[in-house]
């Protein structure tokens, strides 16, 4: 029969051999070897093109031209001879005012004028008749003076007879309304039979020019000294005007010239004012539409381009990584230009592969897979001959 200190010493054995050969399990050598698999990624090689550089910014359609229609004389307006949104070139008649009050002081100034000539003509044959008369004394000085200046008064109240039918004649032109410039009518405010008055504001409509049009823009104050070397250039620089996005996904409204900038820049926003004009045929930029502008402010020529997704951002600098072997390595780069589909940069060369999709999971020397683009199926279009 066993002691209770035989059974306890049989369970301190079996307790130091249970832990020995746990021990033994933790430290025994072992030969199996993780084989550390190849991260998949996807390259792109460098390219070497001419990359356009562009100044964004947002601006506003103007007319060159924008005439607000009064009229010069008041009156009844007897008649509209355009309707709203007519196209109209410079001179067509607009409108007309009633004109016969107008002429018939013309035609008063008109008698006037000719009554002062028939007394002009009699002074001066009786000035003729004194004169001829003085070699002899037969009239006195007096009488040939006091005729001479009749003679000067009438002359002087016919040329203010042709000075009224000038004036009348102008104010009868007022009656007729043309178009100061070429351009579209806009929407009218006065209706015919009403009474015009020369202080109104508001005026009969608007005429504004569409072909050529303009576009206003701001940009930073520090495009200044390239937006001077634009303006002082050889050849205008190019601008485009888009809608409803940019050059990369919006729709084109027109291509335009720089034509000026401001005089001054804008202390309040720190930025400065230009000018593109813009032929305007089709009529797809508006007055007063607000557009996105791309003014181009140089080319690059043979640039290193890659997509954007491939530079990466570190802390201190921008890298790229460049396959080399099966594994890849981490490159300096510098960015000289980026916009939305495509960056360019500097310290790598034309031809090297670089990864473009992946790099998260990637360190120097890390060893890569690469996984080749699937090329997209083109769907055959021929017909097929029939027998």
């Amino acid at each position: 029969m066993r002691t209770p200190i035989t059974r306890k010493l049989l369970l301190v054995l079996v307790i130091i051999a249970l832990l020995g050969a746990a021990l033994w399990y933790w430290k025994k050598p072992t030969h199996k070897v993780l084989a550390t698999a190849a991260i998949p990624v996807r390259v792109v090689q460098v390219a070497r093109e001419d990359v356009p550089k562009y100044l964004t910014g947002i601006g506003t359609v103007q007319s060159l031209q924008s005439v607000t229609v009064r009229p010069q004389i008041d009156g009844v307006l007897a008649k509209l001879a355009v309707s709203e949104g007519q196209w109209v070139k410079q001179g067509d008649l607009l409108a007309s005012i009633d004109d016969r009050a107008i002429r018939a002081s013309l035609d008063q100034a008109r008698a006037q004028l000719g009554q002062s000539q028939a007394q002009l003509q009699v002074a001066g044959v009786n000035l003729k008749r004194y004169k001829d008369l003085s070699t002899d004394n037969g009239v006195s000085r007096q009488t040939l003076d006091q005729q001479q200046a009749l003679v000067d008064q009438l002359k002087a109240t016919m040329q203010g007879d042709q000075a009224a039918i000038a004036a009348a004649q102008v104010q009868l032109s007022y009656t007729q309304i043309r178009s100061p410039v070429t351009g579209r009518v806009g929407i009218r405010t006065v209706d015919e039979g009403n009474f015009l008055r020369v202080t109104d504001a508001q005026g009969l409509f608007t005429v504004t020019q569409i072909d050529p049009i303009a576009v206003e823009f701001a940009l930073p104050q520090q495009s200044l000294p390239t937006l001077l070397a634009l303006v002082h250039g050889n050849q205008p620089a190019q601008v485009k005007a888009f809608v409803d996005g940019d050059s990369d996904n919006g729709t084109l409204l027109g291509e335009g010239r720089l034509s000026l900038i401001d005089n001054q820049v804008s202390a309040t926003t720190g930025t400065i004012r230009a000018k593109a004009q813009f032929a305007n045929g089709q009529q797809k930029l508006w007055p007063g539409q607000l557009v996105n502008i791309s003014v181009q402010s140089e080319l690059l020529r043979g640039a290193l381009v890659v997509p954007p997704q491939v530079v990466q951002r570190g802390v201190d600098n921008h890298y790229v990584y460049r396959v080399k072997g099966n594994s890849v390595e981490s490159v300096p780069v510098k960015v000289v230009y980026q916009d939305s589909t495509l960056t360019v940069i500097s310290g790598v060369t034309a031809g090297d592969t670089l990864v473009s999709d992946g790099q998260s999971r990637l360190k120097p020397g890390s060893e890569v897979d690469v996984v080749k683009q699937e090329q997209p199926a083109v769907a055959d279009s021929a017909v097929e001959p029939q027998p």
